[in-house]
């Protein structure tokens, strides 16, 4: 097969740095980040929260091969901030914003847990006394 081993796509080899900055010379305040062992869903994360701050004129990404884990990130910014400034920025941002959807998932986890008096069928309906029956709702007839 041609696909590298699982491994390689996530664990950094010796000596291997997660992320170059390449500053632009033909594009003022601009750089290309590459960032080695991730895919399109950090990208696209990224990408996002870039283009929702307002000191960023461009942001997008390229993977050049799916068989090299690694993808290109493009930034412009207005000249308030660097390229560098503004990914940390958003780096921050969606670490927070992760932590806060973590905290809700557990949250309503815990939730479940207490109403845990409720019985429920396989597909999450609550269970009375009423509809204890063998069928399944495809049987019909």
């Amino acid at each position: 097969m041609n696909a590298p081993n699982r491994y390689e796509l996530y664990v950094l080899e010796e000596g291997e740095r997660p992320v170059e900055v390449t500053e632009d010379t033909k594009i003022p305040n601009a750089a290309t980040i590459k960032i080695v062992k991730q895919d399109h869903t950090l990208a696209n994360l990224l990408r996002s929260q870039l283009l929702s701050m307002p000191q960023v004129l461009f942001a997008g990404y390229k993977v050049p091969h799916p068989l090299h884990p690694y993808f290109l990130l493009k930034i412009q910014t207005d000249g308030s901030v660097t390229p560098t400034q503004v990914l940390e920025t958003a780096c921050t941002k969606l670490i927070g914003t992760i932590a806060t959807l973590e905290a809700k998932f557990k949250r309503e986890f815990t939730f479940k847990d207490v109403d845990s008096g409720v019985q429920e069928d396989a597909y999450g309906a609550p269970v009375t006394a009423g509809n204890l029956d063998s069928r399944d709702y495809v049987d019909l007839f």
